[in-house]
């Protein structure tokens, strides 16, 4: 019982971590590499989606734990270059707030996709994500050290997500219960999000 309130306390925090319910307002400290690893700790969409990605690649296991997270993030850094370059891609702000409920569905129905579908879906999301963190780029950053940035940022997340993925898997039915929870709530945000109510 202790672990599955560890693990729904787990959930909830990194549900909650950020008060900002949206990460594009360009506040923060300007510069590369610190403004590109707090632009996405900074909006509750960027921290749910990518905290969520790590405990889908969880419930894959195996070679998803590795591959589905590092999918997200080559994408999101290609996401990151068309932004930085002003290429227009639509319904970015869309784009990241369905990755939310599909990503939050995803745990919370413990979906088990092949590893290469997953690594589909994660990598269409990723494309938004990195476009809002591409746009929003100081003008007088460097561009390599802004992107590395927001990538570390992105594996910091992805590796929460992973550790209470497993850290729940181990703990027994309860936990994975908490675990599926969080997931739901997370979608729950993310439909917030859709709705502008958040």
């Amino acid at each position: 019982m202790k672990a599955a309130i560890r693990s729904g306390l787990l959930a909830l925090a990194a549900a909650s971590l950020p008060a900002v319910a949206n990460a594009h307002t360009g506040v923060g400290p300007a510069g590369g590499l610190a403004h590109g690893f707090m632009h996405p700790i900074g909006g509750l969409d960027h921290v749910l989606a990518m905290v969520a990605v790590g405990m889908f690649a969880s419930i894959l296991n195996g070679r998803a734990l590795w591959l589905v997270p590092t999918s997200f993030v080559v994408m999101m850094a290609a996401g990151g270059l068309l932004g930085m370059n002003g290429v227009h891609v639509p319904f970015v702000e869309t784009g990241i707030a369905a990755s939310v409920v599909v990503l939050g569905l995803a745990v919370a129905l413990r979906w088990s996709p092949s590893t290469a579908a997953a690594m589909g879906l994660v990598s269409v999301f990723a494309i938004f994500h990195g476009h809002a963190h591409g746009v929003e780029m100081p003008l007088d950053a460097s561009g390599v050290q802004y992107a590395l940035g927001f990538m570390a940022a992105t594996a910091v997340l992805h590796t929460v997500g992973i550790a209470v993925g497993l850290a729940t898997g181990r703990a027994g039915a309860n936990a994975a219960t908490a675990m599926r929870f969080g997931g739901g709530a997370m979608a729950v945000a993310g439909a917030g999000l859709l709705a502008g109510l958040i």
